[in-house]
């Protein structure tokens, strides 16, 4: 008797690709659909910190008052933390975009919990912080894996490669994971801490709206700001990883 071999079908696959989580409001672009709703908040997020950095840098003094202030910390500590994880003599050229990293996700994952977005309505879904959608923590962890293989082939060149058989070259396959799953681990921990976050809230808001929902938004608050840290921190981590050396 012949056997017969059954294949999947090529539309399988782009019906598996086609898979989503509620509802979404497309924008058409050429011959893509994109994620209308992304954009919009995240043109409200750039918004904001492009005003508080104006405000803040409009009028500079000697001794720093008001906005300028605030502008002023907010460099200090993004400059600490990048020297931190890259080192002195590296750090200078990786300040704005640690700095643009934590500013973005800060401001996004704050604005989804003050912001009530859910009062805006559109022709489907709804709006929520950038954050809250896969797409946004995945292009982020992408900029991360291109900004540290950059800054790694930038200061050794293609020697920078050689990490891949250190400390032996039986770890090469291991070693060539851990640059898939360093993008995987970033995306994945920042879109479902939030989304778990507003989850939670919106959940308790269904069952006890006045009382328990308050100090579970100020803890939301407290975990949104320290998921932009942690981002932040393993970017700069990985990127002064890739100019040292293997560890």
């Amino acid at each position: 008797m012949q056997a017969i071999h059954t294949y999947p079908s090529p539309n399988l696959f782009c019906q598996i690709s086609g898979v989503e989580v509620g509802q979404h409001w497309y924008w058409q672009v050429g011959s893509f659909q994109i994620h209308g709703q992304v954009l919009v908040t995240s043109w409200v997020v750039i918004a904001i910190i492009l005003a508080l950095a104006i405000l803040g840098t409009r009028s500079l003094q000697t001794i720093p008052t008001g906005s300028q202030n605030l502008v002023e910390f907010v460099l200090e500590f993004v400059r600490d933390l990048t020297r931190t994880q890259i080192g002195e003599e590296e750090y200078r050229a990786w300040v704005p975009f640690i700095g643009t990293m934590f500013l973005f996700i800060f401001v996004s994952n704050w604005s989804g919990a003050l912001v009530p977005w859910k009062v805006i309505e559109l022709p489907n879904g709804e709006l929520a912080a950038p954050t809250n959608d896969i797409n946004t923590t995945v292009a982020l962890a992408l900029l991360t894996s291109v900004a540290y293989f950059y800054a790694g082939l930038h200061k050794k060149g293609l020697g920078y490669f050689a990490k891949y058989i250190q400390p032996t070259p039986i770890l090469l396959p291991i070693n060539i994971l851990e640059d898939f799953t360093k993008p995987l681990s970033l995306s994945f921990r920042l879109f479902g801490n939030i989304l778990a976050d507003e989850l939670v809230v919106a959940v308790l808001i269904s069952l006890v709206p006045l009382v328990v929902p308050i100090p579970m938004m100020f803890l939301g608050l407290f975990t949104s700001g320290i998921q932009a840290l942690i981002f932040a921190t393993l970017a700069a981590a990985y990127i002064g990883e890739s100019m040292e050396g293997h560890h």
